[in-house]
């Protein structure tokens, strides 16, 4: 049986089937990501599925005075970011380590106290974009359209880590080193991880004891830590540190306390969740300041 397509007796006929082929599949084509207005706004949040950064009116984040333990890694991951921002060399930056010790405030504290500088000596402020860890593989997507921007950013991606099965490491590998067109000199990349390798351990045996050469199958994945110069490690604070904490918490909100009271209050609430740490400290806080009425 010929084909009705080619059986068509007239040429506009299959011409307006071509025309109707075409619309059907810009229909389901991916969105194109437009260019947004980076003036509107200090941070945003890359929308993938979207193909667009939706503006944060207020970001969720600590004062920097109030991260306590953990001064060596502010101080170099503020220095690192000042030279990016004023356009000397930087490190891409992975901060790895103890939960709840204030990675994430850090790094978005870190860009609060950089952009306030740049705003006050005149230059283009630092802008602060999130990317979810499931969107990684978009992020060719996001650096063509920052990289014509007149703005500096810093390249946010919380609690980074990868499955065994997840090959979208592979697309951060090429963003941040090893593309042809590379990172955009105006993009900087923090990420933030409870592995130093952004890998379960499970996840690196498991490439040892199956691969017919186990070193180069462990290399492949555990390079992309690599790709980040500065690594800042957190780990778990000592129990003059976690007091430290919360005393500068209760300080900082003016609450009214017995310094023994709250010691010993301190000290029940963390044996009662198991550990110390800024989050748990704050998680104090929040409760003794709900209970005494502040």
């Amino acid at each position: 049986m010929s084909d009705p397509f080619y059986s068509m007796p007239a040429t506009d006929t299959r011409d307006a089937l071509l025309a109707r082929i075409a619309v059907a599949l810009e229909r389901i084509a991916p969105a194109r990501a437009e260019a947004p207005d980076f003036t509107v706004a200090d941070a945003f949040v890359w929308q993938a599925p979207e193909r667009r950064l939706s503006p944060v009116a207020k970001v969720s984040r600590v004062d920097m005075v109030l991260l306590k333990g953990i001064d060596r890694v502010r101080d170099q991951l503020l220095d690192n970011t000042f030279r990016f921002a004023r356009g000397k060399p930087a490190n891409n930056a992975l901060l790895w380590g103890a939960r709840g010790m204030g990675k994430s405030s850090l790094v978005k504290a870190t860009h609060a106290t950089v952009a306030t500088a740049l705003e006050a000596e005149g230059q283009p402020k630092l802008k602060l974009i999130e990317i979810h860890r499931e969107d990684i593989e978009t992020l060719p997507i996001l650096m063509g359209l920052l990289r014509p921007a007149p703005f500096p950013f810093l390249l946010f991606c919380d609690d980074l880590s990868f499955d065994l099965e997840d090959t979208s490491y592979k697309s951060l590998k090429a963003v941040l080193d090893g593309g042809i067109e590379g990172r955009p000199d105006n993009v900087l990349f923090y990420a933030t991880s409870n592995r130093r390798h952004l890998l379960a351990r499970e996840m690196i045996e498991n490439e040892r004891s199956t691969a017919i050469n186990p070193g180069e199958a462990v290399e492949e994945k555990v390079s992309l830590s690599d790709r980040f110069g500065l690594w800042l490690g957190f780990h778990r604070c000592s129990q003059d540190e976690y007091l430290a904490m919360v005393n500068g918490y209760a300080e900082h909100f003016g609450l009214k306390a017995a310094p023994e009271e709250l010691r010993r209050e301190a000290l029940e609430w963390a044996t009662t969740r198991g550990s110390r740490s800024g989050r748990v400290a704050w998680q104090f806080i929040q409760d003794f300041a709900g209970r005494v009425g502040a």
